[in-house]
């Protein structure tokens, strides 16, 4: 029940088209599914395990709990929810993921065996969907000023070139520096503090600043018209998991709804779009880690 196996093509298909229904959803008030505070602002996590997800498996966990109004971020297959002594309730709808297994391939002669990943499919429940099981108890949750504390170190430890001024939020690629309005135009949001989102602000912009050709790469000194939105995609969903690894909201961008209609126009043209633009976003989230760890 809990293993699906579909054809590589089928599973970028269902997980995309799943993810635009939740866009869809609140695209009339540009609220995304990784937006807002509860179950959006952790990551998943395997009830078993103790594993959190990763990748688009994220946004697409995200994106079921905000179409569902789930408020636990922890999910199971079938099969461990019973060895956890739960049970998955009956006409409970599953959730597709997508997990990478690695396969060799003989290429003949002496040369060594190429190695490709295959996308196979699994399937899961939301704890909001099993009886039997009481989630463990959080005992030292951080508070607000220590969250504060710990994602303005996080900010500092890059040492990204911060412009402080004027009316926009942008990372300017010519001079390799980030610009930021004043601290006194953000204001507190229903999805979160002035504060959140003001980190939430900075950290789309090293997303961005992560993609220069001396980091990741991920573009040369400048971006075509038409990679902008998709640019900007990478960028959201880097501080939605960003921001879910340090313990804050995800407050949407001024300039957010002029992009929606764009990534759902490429989502909808290439069902393997939301997979790259996850991996990219995961990329940043963990080189920037990397940069911000206390021993780098």
């Amino acid at each position: 029940m809990n293993d699906l196996s579909q054809p590589r093509a089928d599973i970028h298909r269902t997980i995309t088209e799943s993810i635009i229904a939740a866009i869809k959803a609140g695209a009339g008030t540009f609220t995304m599914p990784w937006h807002g505070g509860g179950v959006a602002i952790a990551k998943p996590e395997n009830a078993l395990t103790h594993m959190e997800y990763n990748g688009v498996n994220v946004i697409m966990l995200w994106a079921r709990a905000y179409e569902a109004g789930f408020q636990t971020g922890y999910w199971a297959s079938y099969r461990q929810w019973q060895r956890l002594g739960a049970q998955v309730e009956k006409g409970a709808k599953a959730t597709p993921i997508v997990f990478y297994k690695q396969i060799k391939e003989d290429r003949g002669g002496d040369e060594e065996p190429s190695t490709r990943l295959f996308a196979r499919s699994s399937a899961v429940f939301n704890a909001a969907q099993v009886r039997g099981w009481t989630p463990p108890e959080d005992r030292h949750p951080k508070g607000e000023a220590e969250i504060a504390e710990d994602v303005a170190s996080f900010i500092a430890r890059t040492h990204a070139d911060i412009a402080w001024g004027g009316t926009s939020a942008h990372y300017h690629i010519p001079t390799d520096r980030i610009h930021m309005p004043d601290r006194e135009r953000f204001r507190d949001t229903a999805s979160g503090s002035a504060e959140h989102g003001l980190h939430s602000t900075i950290l789309h912009e090293l997303v961005h600043w992560s993609g220069a050709k001396h980091r990741l790469a991920r573009f040369e000194d400048g971006l075509r018209r038409d990679d902008v939105p998709f640019e900007e995609l990478v960028a959201e969903i880097g501080a939605a998991f960003l921001c879910a690894d340090l313990g804050i909201s995800v407050t949407p961008r001024p300039d957010h709804a002029a992009y929606v209609g764009h990534w759902l126009t490429a989502l909808e043209g290439d069902c393997k779009a939301i997979f790259r633009a996850s991996r990219f976003a995961s990329q940043s989230a963990q080189y920037l880690h990397e940069l911000a760890s206390p021993a780098s």
